[in-house]
């Protein structure tokens, strides 16, 4: 079971990698790997993330098979089905390290947007369960001067969404309080640069990896 601030530390490392167009040659994803992992999973951190194209987990954070317990949806908002999977990852395969990543220029988050300022009549109903998750943390910057600034109004909702995701699995979970309270378990928000390629922690992680 790695601790969180070192499951942590690899993450860091490995979008580094990434972003420096250096990627580990460890054979992360090779016939070995996989025959290792046949029996079972350890994998040293969850990750919340938004389906987008763009932000695929484990090659953002430069980590093969095994090694991320992975759930993507839109707007990486959460719903009994994230809490459960994460649950699972947290007190069945044992990793110590949750991490809400959310990314620039979020979609979900401008279809939010889009619809509290223009509500559309014919959206999905399946699109609106996702909207309506992310409403709460955009209607309070609605209400500033940020919306009169689109880019601004985005950087800022798409944090706010992570911070609330953070939040929610903090308290809306017992088991994973319990884990928080007695076993180490650490929940933290990130953002992804599409820009840039760089993963930024920033609710609840260190600002600098440990020395």
């Amino acid at each position: 079971m790695i601790p969180p601030d070192i499951a942590l530390n690899r993450l860091r490392e490995g979008n580094l990698r990434f972003a420096q167009d250096l990627p580990s040659e460890a054979g992360l994803t090779g016939a070995a790997r996989r025959n290792q992992l046949v029996t079972g999973q350890q994998p040293f951190a969850v990750i919340l993330g938004c389906s987008d194209s763009r932000v695929p987990a484990e090659i953002v954070f430069d980590q093969g098979l095994g090694d991320l317990f992975v759930i993507r949806v839109a707007g990486n908002i959460v719903a009994p089905s994230q809490i459960g999977s994460i649950e699972y990852a947290a007190e069945v395969t044992g990793a110590r390290l949750v991490v809400v990543m959310g990314h620039s220029t979020c979609g979900a988050i401008q279809a939010t947007i889009d619809e509290l300022q223009r509500p559309q009549a014919n959206r999905s109903r399946n699109l609106r369960s996702i909207v309506d998750r992310i409403r709460p943390s955009v209607e309070t910057l609605l209400e500033t001067g940020l919306a009169q600034d689109r880019a601004a109004l985005v950087r800022y909702a798409v944090r706010a969404n992570i911070r609330a995701s953070v939040d929610h699995l903090r308290h809306g979970s017992e088991i994973l309080e319990r884990l928080i309270a007695q076993d180490g378990l650490a929940v933290v928000g990130a953002e992804y640069s599409l820009e840039t390629g760089l993963v930024e922690f920033f609710d609840g992680a260190p600002m600098t990896p440990p020395e």
